[in-house]
């Protein structure tokens, strides 16, 4: 029964193929007049209708408004000047692209970073490292238009510069945020030109607020985000979803040359600090005692005597005829706090008193062999930085 079934079914294969065959030779129009009539039968498709307005949670006003004022930086270097370029991504030093925003298709005389438009004279805050050695400094805005850069001022204990270039009928400068209105969690967006691909955003949250002891900068007090920055996002922009500057993008920590989630940008309020000291003086002005100061660890806590948890900074050095000699600070000692708010290691050392100022006094608490004693002290003015760190 099966094989006779199964040669009906062959033979009316077999009689259907025969039949297109000769009607395919004999008369092939009716065969593309068939073909002809699906093809002409219209395909319906459902599409989205757009009414105007944005997709429920885009970003898209803030970066419109803020966009245009984030410049693309491109700078020439000679030869021998000591520059950050050269370090491999494959690096020990996770901060390695920190110093090497460095395009691929330009020549190793040659860098580029980002800036951000802060004022209508054409004030434009970038990062100390983009600008520095640099002989030619070039701005590009997103409109095509360049412009030479001069360098007014620039900071390399917080790795912020300030540039200026003369033109007109510039975009809006964008508007500077405050620290305050920034929390962990917040969502932010990055501006940048990362590796010279061109002006592009990306998207995170604040992953914490005050990171410091980071090994970047003399002074630290980093916003971290695991928005995507890149070498060549060196100096753009950090923005909030209403289009405010909170900080300028500066580091990464990575050991593979690109973005791992773990970005620093400076917040604007210290950058705003160095860029208002800059215009007004040319420098950044800061507060100076004189010493060498050394982290209190638990061993050396011990060994001066010190109960356990005594937390402050011992003085092992001091400069003669520095602010802290004069004031009767001695070497040994140990700076418990100043005016009245303690002080748990260097970094925080340092940060107490370059913010006070030259001139003004502070109190000093200490340790002298196991004895508390307090010194007036007259702030001293820091040196200049040699170099970048």
């Amino acid at each position: 029964m099966f094989n006779r079934l199964w040669l009906v079914f062959a033979q009316a294969v077999t009689v259907l193929l025969a039949a297109w065959f000769v009607t395919a030779n004999l008369k092939p129009e009716w065969i593309s007049q068939e073909i002809t009539d699906l093809s002409s039968r219209p395909v319906l498709l459902k599409e989205a209708s757009y009414d105007g307005s944005l997709s429920p949670g885009s970003y898209h006003e803030a970066v419109k408004n803020s966009m245009p004022a984030v410049v693309n930086i491109f700078t020439n270097k000679s030869s021998k000047a000591k520059t950050r370029q050269g370090v491999k991504p494959n690096s020990s030093d996770p901060f390695s692209q920190y110093f090497g925003d460095q395009s691929p298709q330009v020549d190793p005389s040659s860098s580029l970073g980002s800036g951000v438009l802060v004022g209508a004279d054409g004030i434009i805050l970038t990062n100390h490292h983009v600008i520095s050695d640099a002989d030619e400094i070039e701005v590009a805005f997103a409109d095509g238009r360049k412009f030479r850069a001069k360098i007014i001022g620039s900071d390399p204990e917080t790795d912020i510069a300030v540039l200026k270039i003369d033109a007109k009928e510039l975009p809006t400068p964008i508007t500077l945020g405050r620290l305050e209105s920034v929390h962990v969690g917040d969502v932010v967006l990055a501006i940048g030109n990362p590796f010279g691909v061109g002006q592009t955003v990306t998207s995170g949250i604040v992953s914490a607020l005050g990171r410091d002891h980071v090994g970047i900068n003399t002074f630290e007090n980093f916003i971290q985000t695991d928005a995507a920055i890149n070498p060549g996002n060196s100096g753009g922009a950090l923005i909030d979803t209403k289009g405010n500057l909170i900080g300028i993008n500066t580091a990464i920590y990575s050991n593979n040359g690109g973005s791992m989630g773990i970005g620093f940008a400076i917040p604007i309020s210290l950058a705003k600090q160095v860029m208002e000291s800059i215009l007004k003086s040319g420098v950044v002005t800061r507060g100076w005692i004189g010493v060498e100061p050394q982290n209190l660890s638990k061993d050396l806590a011990e060994s001066l005597g010190l109960v356990g948890n005594t937390q402050g900074v011992l003085i092992s050095g001091l400069l003669v005829g520095g602010p802290a000699e004069r004031s009767g600070i001695k070497a040994g000692d140990v700076l418990t706090s100043v005016n009245g708010q303690s002080t748990k290691d260097v970094k925080q050392l340092l940060n107490q008193i370059a913010e006070l100022g030259p001139g003004n006094e502070a109190k000093i608490e200490l340790l002298r062999k196991g004895k508390k004693l307090s010194v007036e002290i007259k702030i001293g003015k820091r040196p200049k930085a040699a170099s970048a760190k």
